[in-house]
């Protein structure tokens, strides 16, 4: 028989000395908002634009802090492409461009103008000049400038339609331009609009060529 008392046998509801589990005290959340990406921020939305396997972003999708000579060559291989997005760089280094060789152009128009016989001429409008014996360059000239605003007119259009679309904004809010003077400031304040997420609405990878 065994001589332990039943007082010295701990009962099956007797409490421990030391609990076996410590709460740990509670500091900082368990949960935070990822700060790497918030699409109101202009410049973390930019870098989240889709990247193709040679890192540049496909030709559907927008290009942010594209360069120079890269946003004008991808003007023209996106000649009549009004679905998608473009940057504001891609809008403004091809506006610079374009308005930069039209200046060269016109400058060597007027070179040959200069150089071409001319009289003029008292009407009740005014005085005009007419040229009468036009010179080789003026000649050429007239037919390049003509054949240039030709070339420009439709990726123009198409550039500033995806731009609009960048900014979250459908197409036909370039027709505003249509508007005398006022049609034309609207427009250009919306160019100058920071690109929206909800743009990408508009990207139609599946027609990228």
């Amino acid at each position: 028989m065994s001589d332990q008392r039943p007082s010295d046998r701990p009962g099956p509801t007797e409490p421990s000395s030391a609990p076996q589990y410590q709460q740990t005290p509670y500091q900082q959340p368990q949960y935070q908002q990822p700060p790497q990406y918030r699409p109101q921020d202009p410049a973390l939305f930019e870098r989240s634009a889709p990247v193709g396997s040679d890192g540049r972003p496909p030709l559907w999708a927008p290009w942010y802090g594209i360069g120079f000579v890269q946003a004008y060559a991808r003007y023209w291989r996106k000649y009549v492409r009004f679905d998608g997005r473009a940057s504001r760089s891609e809008f403004w280094w091809v506006y610079l461009w374009n308005v930069g060789i039209s200046i060269v152009l016109g400058v060597v128009w007027g070179v040959g103008f200069a150089r071409s016989g001319r009289e003029t001429y008292t009407t009740p409008s005014g005085v005009e000049t007419v040229v009468t014996e036009p010179s080789a360059l003026y000649l050429i000239m007239g037919y390049v400038g003509t054949l240039w605003i030709l070339a420009i007119v439709l990726p123009s259009i198409a550039l500033a339609w995806r731009r609009l679309h960048d900014a979250n904004l459908a197409g036909p809010f370039f027709f505003l331009g249509l508007i005398p003077f006022f049609g034309g400031i609207a427009l250009l304040v919306l160019y100058l609009l920071d690109s929206k997420p909800a743009g990408a609405r508009f990207d139609r990878p599946e027609g990228s060529r």
